[in-house]
């Protein structure tokens, strides 16, 4: 790029010089990988953006162009080099700038590198929600956004290059809080994917950014021990190569001294002091040999090092025959050296060790390895995948789908702390799962700041705020969209909690009538009646007599008719009186049937105001339960209802005499919206006789009239006329009774 260019695009001297180096080093380790294009598209969005000067530095101050350059050079060092990888590492800052959109990458890198940047996008978007990371749930999480396993890898490797540029940076909270990050998230990321120099020099640096005291100490007594430390390692393993090379094999040697972290984790198990902790290093056997040979030649190095110095069989670590889950293979002894000193011995092949330094991205040059290990899941997928993926390591790769929590969503409270649920789960279940009492409450949510219902289906990455309220309690209907248990659990258990209560406050009513009656009735007739009654338990009873759907004053004349055994078609003089079951088509006896009209006295009973009955209506009775009749239309919209629910509270009626009273019918009026067409209506009641307009209310719209008529009239055959004389008004094109 252009060195004037680049001065007025707010980099500094250093950075520049930086910039042209690491630039120059990308496009030569991309040769193998890059297309015809690629660089010149690229530099010509970066002059663009570089000229508008769009670029923003970060929180740490760090330009984004150079940033994304050392990130990609380190993910081709990490992974051979993936053209798509590298791209959408190079992409983010422009399309972040706003200089670049989604439609320009799917253009002119296509959807795979696109998909590669969305990822990167989703995972970024996690951080804005401030929640903690040194959790499982949002490991989780990151997986289930990332979608492909190369964006893990890019932010594996991204928080790398942060840590390593960060040293002795101002703003030391932000270093710490990153040194946080980078040690409880992805240096266990990097050892899950077997990414092991990187996770070593994670917890190094973090160690070092987070206790740089224990870090320093650390350093300098190795450092101070470092010349008798190396010889000897040199004296330890000059006889190992002697023997190994009589034994024929080909091998590599060396000596390494454990990472500090791992070191102060030793100190911190064994609660020890530095001086007192042997095994500071581990001696590396690297064998180049055919993969057919690799077992039986690596037991054969086991052999010649055990011969040669003790070992302990407890610390023997056998990862070739059962290899790790992340793909890690190797044979681990530890044996007394020279001067009574245990050391630690790795003995593997060129191609464990590959896989060992460089992670699962190491199996793309090897296939047909079989691993038997389902410790872990997650692992043994992505395994199972680069196991089975041929010679394509780019079809390899497409294939792995990051759906491994594909039954579990993940949300948010907006405090960021970060739930776990199963596919399918509520705002209801969210609810339930923070606390009982919250869920219990729910009467919905905001998600996403949106209001939503109650049965809500949730989606990971949500933010989820519980709404409540004091007077919300369980319903029975919540069992039908709940997923967890937990919820389940508790709204059965506060449902019969509520039952249970209700059939107390029945109970202890039912007896105070019959106290109130001076009755007593035995539990063992009681129990006859709510049979006969159709009851299935006392419970369900009792919570009927609470709800008030059975009056007790109806049970204690049911027993006293037991009792007297009294003519079960005696005469019925009020409501209590009543005989509960009964057929009225059983009997042709005028006693059974409950005779009402105007001259009717003794008998406590009201007419329904849902479906209003008036002189000539076929109706029947039915014992409320405060003990008055409510007297039905036989087509009342509720009659099916009352019928099949409460049939031993009908009573057969018929109107007595001759209509002598105004009965409040309404009428429905439909016709064309003409001037007068009221007056009109109008003036056919008031002819009438015996029949009174109460009220009138219309409605007119897009010509149309619609009316609804309140008139007192004295019986069904007087209506009738009405309503013929109505329909004749013209412009009238229907005229109904309202039920």
């Amino acid at each position: 790029m252009d060195q004037e260019m680049l001065t007025k695009a707010n980099l500094t001297k250093e950075e520049i010089d930086e910039l042209c180096r690491s630039t120059e080093e990308l496009i030569d380790m991309s040769r193998s990988v890059a297309e015809a294009n690629d660089h010149a598209i690229l530099e010509k969005y970066y002059k663009d953006a570089l000229e508008a000067d769009v670029f923003i530095r970060d929180s740490l101050n760090f330009h984004p162009v150079l940033h994304a350059v050392k990130t990609a050079i380190e993910v081709g060092k990490v992974i051979s080099p993936d053209r798509c990888m590298l791209l959408a590492v190079l992409l983010s800052p422009l399309t972040r700038c706003g200089i670049l959109s989604r439609n320009d990458v799917l253009n002119n890198w296509g959807k795979e590198t696109n998909d590669l940047l969305e990822g990167i996008e989703n995972v970024a978007s996690l951080y804005e929600k401030r929640t903690a990371v040194d959790t499982d749930n949002f490991r989780k999480l990151l997986l289930t956004f990332a979608k492909d396993i190369r964006v893990i890898i890019i932010m594996i490797v991204e928080r790398y290059v942060v840590m390593k540029a960060i040293n002795h940076h101002p703003a030391q909270n932000l270093v710490k809080e990153v040194a946080y990050e980078a040690k409880y998230l992805y240096a266990p990321l990097a050892h899950r994917l077997g990414l092991y120099k990187i996770k070593s020099e994670l917890e190094d640096l973090s160690l070092k950014y987070l206790n740089r005291e224990i870090y320093t100490r650390i350093a300098k007594k190795l450092n101070e021990t470092k010349v008798s430390r190396d010889a000897y390692i040199e004296s330890f393993i000059a006889p190992v190569k002697k023997s190994l090379e009589q034994h024929g094999l080909n091998f590599e040697i060396k000596g390494r001294t454990k990472s500090i972290s791992s070191i102060w984790n030793k100190i911190q198990k064994q609660n020890n002091d530095l001086e007192h902790i042997y095994d500071l290093f581990a001696i590396r056997i690297i064998l180049d040999v055919p993969k057919e040979l690799e077992k039986r030649d690596c037991w054969l190095a086991y052999s010649v090092v055990t011969d040669m110095y003790q070992p302990n069989p407890a610390r023997l670590k056998d990862w070739i025959s059962i290899p790790k889950s992340n793909g890690y293979e190797s044979l681990h002894i530890t044996v007394m050296g020279p001067d009574d000193r245990w050391v630690e011995v790795q003995i593997r092949t060129k191609r464990m060790d590959e896989t060992a330094e460089r992670g699962v991205a190491a199996h793309w040059k090897y296939k047909g390895i079989k691993s038997e290990n389902n410790l872990d899941i997650w692992m043994n997928r992505v395994r199972e995948i680069l196991e089975s993926a041929g010679n394509d390591p780019q079809q390899l790769i497409n294939d792995f789908k990051m759906d491994l929590y594909k039954e579990e969503v993940f949300v948010f409270t907006p405090k960021g702390d970060l739930f776990k649920l199963p596919l399918g789960a509520t705002i209801l279940d969210f609810a339930f799962n923070i606390h009982s009492k919250v869920g219990s409450t729910c009467i919905g949510g905001k998600v996403n700041g949106r209001n939503r219902k109650i049965n809500h289906k949730l989606v990971s990455g949500d933010t989820v705020e519980i709404l409540t309220s004091s007077n919300q309690t369980p319903k029975a209907d919540w069992l039908s969209f709940v997923v967890t248990s937990k919820a389940r659990n508790k709204i059965r258990q506060s449902l019969n909690e509520k039952r249970m209560h209700q059939a107390e406050l029945g109970k202890e009513l039912f007896y105070r009538r019959c106290k109130n009656r001076k009755v007593e009735i035995e539990e063992s007739e009681l129990m006859k009646i709510i049979k006969k009654l159709g009851y299935k338990t006392v419970t369900d009873f009792f919570v009927d007599v609470a709800d008030e759907k059975i009056e007790p004053l109806q049970i204690i004349a049911l027993s006293e008719q037991i009792h007297q055994k009294e003519d079960a078609k005696s005469e019925v003089k009020s409501a209590e009186a009543f005989q509960l079951i009964q057929d009225a088509d059983e009997t042709d006896s005028t006693s059974d049937v409950l005779m009402i009209g105007e001259n009717i006295k003794g008998v406590n009973y009201k007419m329904a105001k849902c479906c209003n009955p008036i002189y000539g209506d076929n109706v029947f009775g039915f014992i409320s339960s405060e003990g008055v009749i409510k007297i039905h239309r036989d087509d009342c919209p509720n009659a099916a209802n009352i019928k099949m629910r409460y049939p031993y509270r009908i009573i057969a009626a018929k109107w007595s005499g001759k209509s002598g009273q105004h009965f409040t019918v309404s009428l429905s009026v439909v016709g064309v919206d003409d001037i007068g067409i009221v007056t009109n209506i109008s003036s056919i009641i008031n002819k009438e006789k015996d029949v009174v307009l109460r009220s009138i209310a219309i409605d007119s719209h897009d010509g149309i009239f619609k009316g609804q008529l309140l008139v007192g009239i004295a019986d069904t055959s007087r209506l009738n006329e009405l309503i013929k004389k109505i329909k004749t008004v013209k412009g009238i094109k229907d005229v109904q009774r309202i039920k």
